[in-house]
């Protein structure tokens, strides 16, 4: 694994996913991420137990391992002097510091830019919020079901019309996770800037700005033609090629061959039906366009004449983009995403391991190796003694309960 950011020590105060998820890249990237949990209750995420339709349980939490991979843990109770003495230590010794925490707890808690400032000047600050840094409602907080999935407007983008209920979002973290990848990027460019002008920046992203570039290309065109965006259906109205069909055993193959007519000669060919070629109504661009219901409607039986495992032989010839809709356990056994690294094996620290998705960006055509989640401060004593703290101060500061 290239690790591009080593060398590099972040902060990290934060719960839940969303920049958690970001720290987690950091750490796949290189970085050296120190978690401050409180001594006490530790993030709260920590305290989930269950995601969707799927109960976190075993020996592995995997939400846990999924947003806090690599870190090391200190508890730290930073409402607390001694708490904060530790945590001054810290940012000190840091290039970033990051936060989801909401404007007022990070102002009573004294975290806020000015604050660490203070303590270090060159270091890189980075926000994860619901709503942004300003207007009305920078107070409020936000999970990424309700501000990206819901506010942003991807659950009425996926909801199809005369749905019962808006869209739910497809996974846990759906958000957070894309989040957390956007946020590590962002950092990375300040990191970069500090480097090239000497000056450290603030790095804002909202769980909210996020919902509205996810739907950027849609939101541009409601804007430009003064309607809503409305769910894409089934098959488009102006092209077959462009459609989702049912296998004979229920599966769904998803077209997406945006040149459809163009597209159609050697698709009619690869499935065995040159004479589709020549049918007046999709000889011409302008006759294949205003058929577009009639095709769809040959190739819903075609498909449903054949099964998933036929098809995949049937049109691995056929040159247009074709793929098969996947759930979790077969995107995770994908021959393509096993031969790039993208699900990796962790080292569980007992003799045993098991796998979490690594983050996506590669360097040198190496996949990242993820390594376990902590324990909450389980790292208290170490780090505090790589600061320079002596084993009677590190006593006095747990006695306090300023510490782990």
């Amino acid at each position: 694994m290239h690790e591009v950011l080593k060398g590099i020590r972040v902060v990290e105060v934060a719960q839940y996913v969303f920049v958690p998820a970001a720290t987690a890249v950091l750490a796949e990237w290189g970085a050296e991420i120190i978690k401050v949990e409180h001594p006490r209750t530790g993030d709260a995420y920590r305290g989930l137990r269950r995601t969707g339709p799927l109960a976190i349980s075993g020996p592995v939490n995997f939400a846990i391992e999924h947003a806090n991979r690599g870190k090391r843990s200190v508890g730290i109770d930073i409402a607390s002097p001694g708490g904060r003495e530790v945590l001054d230590l810290l940012v000190r010794s840091a290039d970033v510091f990051m936060t989801n925490l909401l404007p007022a707890s990070r102002a009573r808690l004294r975290i806020e830019v000015g604050d660490l400032r203070a303590v270090n000047p060159r270091i890189v600050y980075a926000r994860g919020t619901g709503l942004g840094e300003r207007g009305p409602e920078r107070n409020r907080g936000g999970f990424d079901y309700a501000t990206f999935w819901a506010r942003g407007g991807s659950a009425l983008g996926a909801t199809p019309p005369g749905a019962g209920a808006p869209a739910p979002m497809p996974s846990g973290a759906y958000g957070d996770s894309t989040g957390g990848l956007v946020l590590a990027g962002g950092v990375a460019a300040a990191l970069l800037s500090r480097e090239r002008t000497g000056e450290p920046c603030v790095v804002d992203l909202s769980l909210l700005g996020l919902g509205m570039w996810s739907m950027a290309s849609a939101i541009a065109g409601s804007l430009m033609q003064g309607e809503p965006w409305r769910a894409m259906q089934r098959v488009p109205a102006t092209n077959a090629l462009a459609g989702t069909y049912r296998t004979r055993d229920g599966r769904w193959i998803v077209l997406v061959c945006l040149q459809g007519f163009h597209q159609w000669p050697g698709f009619c060919r690869c499935v065995g039906h040159p004479e589709w070629i020549d049918d007046p109504r999709f000889a011409t661009a302008e006759s294949f366009t205003e058929s577009t219901p009639a095709c769809a409607a040959l190739l819903d039986a075609l498909f449903a004449g054949a099964t998933l495992a036929e098809w995949r032989g049937i049109l691995a010839g056929f040159d247009g983009v074709w793929e098969v809709a996947q759930d979790a356990l077969e995107v995770a056994r994908d021959p393509q995403a096993v031969a790039n690294g993208y699900v990796a094996d962790v080292d569980a620290g007992d003799g045993t391991t098991f796998q979490l998705v690594a983050s996506p960006v590669q360097f040198d055509e190496q996949p990242p190796r993820p390594r376990r989640a902590p324990q909450a401060g389980e790292h208290t004593e170490e780090v505090l003694l790589e600061l320079g703290m002596d084993w009677d101060r590190i006593a006095a500061l747990k006695a306090s309960g300023a510490i782990a």
